[in-house]
């Protein structure tokens, strides 16, 4: 259970479905509600399979490329760290999308794919997490369906709150958006330093077992 709430804690704040809203909203004005339920349909699934895909691949590709869990839990923290900060300073992290991918989206007709599933649902920090925690859950079938039920719910809340987008922040406005990314920067900041910590014991550890 331990292992669920913190892969489900840090996807959730990667992915960050409340955050999504107003960012939907801007690259969709004008368009209508039909078409945004397609748009939103789409962009999930493509974002779904993308991260199952990882999940699924992703410590093939890392021992393929040489690449040790220790080395990707350590780049996997600093990666997420980064996003923690711009969350607490209320910043577009550029880690999910680029002031260029912005413009580009603004002036194509379908976003479902870019900019809204890859990199917005389903950037570098969201894989590299169902990366990192798929190689802790190694061969436990129980801890990989609690990554992949992660993931899943994740998901389902962007998909939520794309769908109540105008409500959302009819509710909570801007200032409140803000606030609930402050909270979940403060967390995604703790369980990324104690990824990096996490890194560096298990390399120390395999070091002096050699």
């Amino acid at each position: 259970m331990a292992f669920f709430l913190a892969s489900l804690a840090t996807i959730i704040s990667v992915v960050d479905p409340v955050g999504i809203a107003p960012l939907f909203l801007a690259l969709t004005p004008g368009v209508l509600p039909a078409e945004r339920t397609r748009v939103i349909r789409r962009a999930i699934v493509v974002a779904t399979i993308v991260l199952l895909a990882f999940a699924a691949g992703g410590r093939t590709l890392l021992s393929s490329l040489g690449i040790t869990v220790p080395a990707f839990s350590i780049a996997g923290g600093i990666l997420l760290l980064l996003i923690a900060v711009d969350m607490l300073f209320a910043r577009k992290s550029r880690t999910r999308e680029t002031p260029e991918e912005e413009a580009e989206a603004l002036k194509s007709t379908d976003i479902s794919v870019f900019p809204l599933a890859i990199p917005i649902l389903s950037g570098p920090g969201a894989i590299a997490t169902v990366v990192l925690y798929m190689s802790q859950a190694g061969t436990d079938a129980w801890k990989v369906i609690a990554v992949i039920v992660a993931i899943l719910i994740s998901l389902v809340a962007s998909y939520l709150s794309m769908q109540l987008s105008t409500l959302l922040l009819r509710v909570l406005g801007e200032t409140g958006v803000h606030v609930i990314g402050r909270v979940m920067g403060i967390l995604l900041a703790a369980l990324a330093v104690q990824f990096v910590l996490n890194g560096v014991a298990t390399y120390y550890h395999q070091s002096l077992a050699r």
